[in-house]
């Protein structure tokens, strides 16, 4: 059985732990791997490491940062089909679908190359007499990031290389449900000139995430995940003084207004709803129908439902695969028996799915729920599954009160035709991400990544301009050089003259 080690001071890292957890391939249902799951003194060695590191890192000049950032990029490039299908063996989304994924994580790295940029200061000449000020940004110190299942490289590669590229020094933990792929690009960093203890990657459970949660050491903390975890991050590392971002759940809606062009929305919510088996923090998981275009809406969604292909993710032919482990296959079922018994419209069941020959697979087809009602805890909850529930709206107003009640802000679309109705519904959503007629409105680099409400706990958004403030501090320096004799004290609050 493969071992998967943890990655620490530039070379593998077997620790102290003897915990391990089991890594399968969802496909097929079989395990693939052991992984090593680090103890807090093992979490503390990396720590040490980054520590280490931090100060010689800190003092290289950004464009000695930005040009390993730039081979980074060129090897992620070389190794594109490799780490692909790493995330399909361990996650199981289908190729193009984790190809995809890979770019929008590679993107951030693109725009980590552009750092020397980003961090110049401002700058002002005579803010009084002889008096100039000026701002920089430096780097924290030791940064961590805990990332999800979902996006075993999108989601790293939204925090470390923007950390890195900044100064600062980074302990990944991923998820240890799919860690290779982590591992994996902390082995193409190095190649591409990062010194040891930069990156240091550790798996682990609970006790690695308190591990760094307590570390006096770790000056920032970064997270993607469910709500109830985003928010015990976001509680505790502030008990222990750090700053942190944490990136929660999530119920996009995606509202579709009867003048919109339905051929249009209904692919669009096939992909936004389906794709990565729905797995994703941008699924739209609620579609509004508005007025009277939810029978159209419902009767042109459930025959492309019932027409999905479903298979492993290597089969160029899948458009969706399978769900990542055995236990949440049996949660996404129990949320479909739950919306049963609460008395929506099952109109496409898919918990019977299988597959010859991958009968032991983690697969369930695409499940559409019709009469979706607010009160409901299909409608309420995150399902994360292949689950789309369509709830009827009688206008335009209802449909944005729906929107803005849920306790969910992370992302929303609205197909229409009309501009005033695109342009209000954007204006007026309590939402962080709006798509007009784009069903996942997912930033690119060079803007941020977040949500409002219970979707993030923290200030600041993840990677683009936000990641850069997230990543540094601000100072503010204030000179002024005498000449001739020197002044007489002062002893009155100074002012600039």
């Amino acid at each position: 059985m493969k071992t998967i080690n943890h990655f620490v001071n530039g070379k593998s890292f077997t620790g102290n732990s003897k915990k391990v957890g089991k890594v399968f391939n969802p496909a097929t249902g079989e395990q693939s791997a052991e992984v090593r799951l680090a103890s807090t003194k093992d979490v503390n060695e990396a720590i040490a490491n980054a520590k280490n590191a931090f100060e010689s890192w800190s003092n290289k000049p950004p464009l000695q940062r930005a040009r390993i950032m730039f081979k980074f990029k060129e090897l992620i490039e070389k190794k594109s089909d490799e780490l692909t299908k790493i995330i399909v063996s361990e996650h199981g989304k289908v190729y193009e679908d984790a190809k995809g994924s890979l770019t929008r994580g590679l993107e951030v790295v693109e725009y980590a190359c552009g750092i020397p940029q980003m961090l110049k200061g401002e700058f002002t000449e005579n803010v009084g007499t002889n008096v100039d000020s000026w701002s920089v940004r430096q780097p924290l110190g030791v940064c961590a990031g805990i990332t999800p299942f979902n996006f075993p490289a999108m989601v790293p590669m939204w925090m470390f290389p923007m950390a890195i590229a900044c100064g600062n020094t980074f302990v990944l933990k991923p998820s240890e449900k799919d860690p290779s792929c982590s591992i994996r690009l902390a082995e193409l960093l190095k190649e591409a000139g990062l010194p040891d203890g930069v990156l240091n990657v550790v798996n682990g459970d609970k006790e690695a995430v308190d591990a760094l949660i307590n570390s006096k050491d770790v000056v920032a903390m970064s997270f993607v995940g469910s709500t109830p975890i985003a928010k015990y991050i976001y509680e505790n590392c502030a008990k222990n003084e750090k700053r942190v971002q944490a990136l929660g759940g999530a119920k996009n809606h995606c509202v579709v207004m009867p003048d919109c062009d339905l051929d249009q929305a209904v692919n669009g919510l096939m992909g936004a709803a389906y794709g990565s088996a729905g797995e994703r923090c941008m699924a739209q998981s609620v579609a509004v129908a508005v007025g009277g275009i939810g029978d159209k809406l419902v009767s042109s969604l459930a025959k492309k439902v019932e027409a999905l292909k479903v298979g492993p993710g290597m089969d160029k032919q899948s458009e969706m695969g399978p769900l990542v482990t055995k236990e949440h296959l049996e949660k996404v079922k129990s949320y479909v028996d739950i919306g049963e018994k609460e008395g929506a419209k099952l109109v496409v069941d898919g918990r019977n799915f299988k597959i010859q020959g991958y009968e032991k697979g983690y697969y369930i087809g695409g499940c559409l729920f019709d009469h979706v009602t607010k009160d409901m805890r299909i409608y309420k909850e995150e399902i994360f599954g292949p689950v789309l529930s369509v709830v009827r709206a009688k206008d335009f107003d209802e449909a944005l009160q729906l929107v803005n009640d849920h306790e969910f802000g992370n992302g929303v679309s609205i197909f229409t035709r009309d501009g005033d109705s695109g342009r209000t519904f954007s204006n007026r959503a309590k939402i962080g991400m709006v798509g007009i007629n784009i069903p996942i409105p997912v930033p690119m680099a060079f803007h941020s990544f977040g949500g409002w409400k219970r979707s993030l706990f923290g200030d600041q958004h993840m990677h683009g301009p936000e990641g850069v403030r997230f990543y540094t501090k601000l100072k503010t320096i204030t000179s002024r050089w005498p000449s001739g004799l020197r002044s007489d004290p002062e002893f009155v609050m100074p002012t600039m003259k």
